[in-house]
C-alpha cells in the first residue's frame, strides 16, 4: 500500500515549494510559494510541588522574568506569496495559536479538557495585495483579521502598541517613509461570550500612522488612533458615565543603545476616553472607560552589547492612569534588567531582576495597600544552539524569587495574599522559527 501514497506525497511537496513559470499574459503567475514561521513556549513552573496559574503581576508591570503561565503555547504563521507578470503580488497570511493562557499540565489522555479555553484558534487571517497599476508599486491594500503594528516590551513581554481586530487598510510610501490608514473593529469579550442577538458594544479604531522618519541618530514612528464604541453602557460602576469614544497617540524612537553598541526602542503614548489604556493599545479590552479616563505611558527597552560574551537587556516603564480600572488614580513604574553571559556557543547564564512600584487611590478595593513595591530576581542557565541574547531554540532551567511588603501580596497574585514572598522553580523551553 505504501507505493500508492508516493504520488500524493509528491503532490504535497510540489504545492509547498515555490516555482517559476514562463509568463504568457500580464496576469500569469511568475512565482508562487509558501512560508512557514512560528513560535513555541513550553513552561514547566512549580511552587511547593504544584503548577500555578499566576503570572506574578507581569501583565501589570509588577515583575519581569519567566513569569508567563502558559504550559504549552504553540503558534504557526503560514504565508502564501504570489507574484504576477504585471507586477502585482499578494500575500495570504494565517496565524494559528494554541495554549495561550492555559496553566495546566496535560497528560496523554484522548480529550485533554472539556472547556474551550486556550484551544487551537485562528488569530490572524488576512490578504494583502500590492503592485496594482492604479495604486503604484509602493502601495498595498489589505483586508481581514490581523495584529497591526505591534510593539512589546523586551522583558515584560507586554504589547503596548497594537490594533487587534477585523478590518481593512491601505499602506504606501510618502517621502520615502511608510504611511498608512486602517479601520479595525473588535467586539468585547462579554459580547463574544454572551447572547449573539443582544446589542453589541462593538469597538472601532481609525488608525493613522507614519513610520521610519529618520532624525536624531535614529528613526521615529508616529501613530494616531481615534476609537469609538457602539451601545455603550450609560453608567459604569459608581454611577460614572461610560465614554462613547476616545483618542490616543504615540511617538516611538528607534536607535542604538543610548549612544552605545546595541539597540533601543523608546515610546511615549497618551490616550483619553476609551483610548486611555496606553493610548494606542486597541482590542476587545478597550471598553469600560469613562469620559474622564486618561492614560500616560512611557517606556524604553533594548539590548547593550558590552563585550563579545556579555550582553545586557533593560526595560523601563511608567504607566499612569486617572479614572481608570476602578481607581481614581493609578501610577506604576518598573525597571528590569537581564545580563546574559556567553560561556560558549551553546551555553549562557542569565540573571534577571526587576523592581516595581505602584500607587493606588484605593488599594483595599484590589486587596492590597495604597503604596506597594515589588521585587523579583531570577537565575537561569540557558542551553541553546546559539548563545546570543536572542539565540533560539533554548532550554532554560530557572529559579525565581518574588518579594513584597506584608499586605501587598495581592499585586503579585500569590496563592495566599497574606504571604510576602514566593519561590518558583521551572524549566522554560522556547523556539522561534
Amino acid at each position: 500500500m505504501t507505493h500508492k501514497l508516493l504520488p500524493v506525497a509528491a503532490a504535497i511537496l510540489v504545492a509547498l515549494t515555490s516555482y517559476n513559470v514562463a509568463a504568457e499574459s500580464a496576469t500569469d503567475v511568475l512565482t508562487d510559494g509558501w512560508e512557514v514561521n512560528g513560535y513555541g513556549s513550553m513552561n514547566l513552573r512549580m511552587v511547593d510541588g504544584e503548577t500555578v496559574n499566576s503570572e506574578f503581576g507581569k501583565t501589570n508591570y509588577h515583575s519581569a522574568g519567566t513569569s508567563g503561565k502558559s504550559t504549552n503555547q504553540v503558534e504557526f504563521v503560514i504565508k502564501k506569496h504570489t507574484e504576477h507578470q504585471n507586477g502585482a503580488w499578494s500575500d495570504f497570511v494565517v496565524r494559528t495559536e494554541y495554549g495561550n493562557g492555559n496553566s495546566f499540565a496535560y497528560s496523554s489522555s484522548g480529550s485533554q479538557k472539556d472547556n474551550t479555553k486556550a484551544q487551537l484558534e485562528v488569530k490572524e487571517s488576512f490578504v494583502e495585495i500590492g503592485g496594482l497599476s492604479y495604486l503604484g508599486e509602493d502601495t498595498s491594500i489589505w483586508g481581514g483579521q490581523r495584529f497591526l503594528n505591534r510593539s512589546a516590551g523586551l522583558l515584560s513581554g507586554e504589547f503596548w502598541n497594537q490594533s487587534s481586530g477585523v478590518g481593512a487598510g491601505i499602506q504606501t510610501k510618502l517621502g520615502g517613509n511608510t504611511a498608512g490608514f486602517a479601520f479595525l473593529v473588535a467586539d468585547t469579550s462579554d459580547d463574544i461570550n454572551a447572547d449573539v442577538n443582544k446589542d453589541r458594544q462593538t469597538l472601532s479604531s481609525y488608525n493613522f500612522y507614519y513610520h521610519g522618519v529618520e532624525a536624531l541618530g535614529g528613526s521615529f514612528n508616529f501613530d494616531l488612533k481615534y476609537m469609538e464604541q457602539a451601545n455603550q453602557e450609560d453608567e459604569l460602576s459608581g454611577g460614572i458615565k461610560s465614554a462613547e469614544d476616545g483618542i490616543g497617540g504615540a511617538i516611538t524612537y528607534n536607535r542604538d543603545y543610548y549612544g552605545l553598541d546595541g539597540w533601543t526602542q523608546t515610546g511615549i503614548a497618551y490616550g483619553k476616553g476609551i483610548a486611555a489604556n496606553r493610548g494606542v493599545n486597541f482590542g476587545d479590552w478597550s471598553g469600560a472607560f469613562s469620559e474622564d479616563s486618561t492614560g500616560l505611558f512611557i517606556t524604553s527597552y533594548g539590548v547593550l552589547n558590552i563585550s563579545e560574551n556579555l550582553q545586557l537587556g533593560t526595560e523601563f516603564v511608567y504607566f499612569s492612569n486617572d479614572d481608570s480600572f476602578g481607581q481614581k488614580s493609578l501610577d506604576r513604574m518598573m525597571f528590569a534588567a537581564r545580563p546574559s553571559y556567553k560561556i560558549n556557543d551553546n551555553l549562557r547564564l542569565e540573571l534577571t531582576g526587576s523592581v516595581s512600584s505602584e500607587k493606588l487611590d484605593d488599594g483595599v478595593a484590589w486587596g492590597r495597600k495604597d503604596d506597594n513595591t515589588y521585587y523579583m530576581i531570577e537565575a537561569a542557565s540557558v542551553f541553546t544552539v546559539n548563545a546570543d541574547y536572542f539565540g533560539r531554540p533554548q532550554i532554560k532551567p530557572y529559579v525565581t524569587y518574588y518579594s513584597t511588603e506584608q499586605g501587598s501580596g495581592g499585586g503579585l497574585e500569590f496563592s495566599d495574599s497574606t504571604k510576602d514572598s514566593e519561590v518558583v522553580v521551572g524549566v522554560h523551553t522556547e523556539i522561534w522559527f
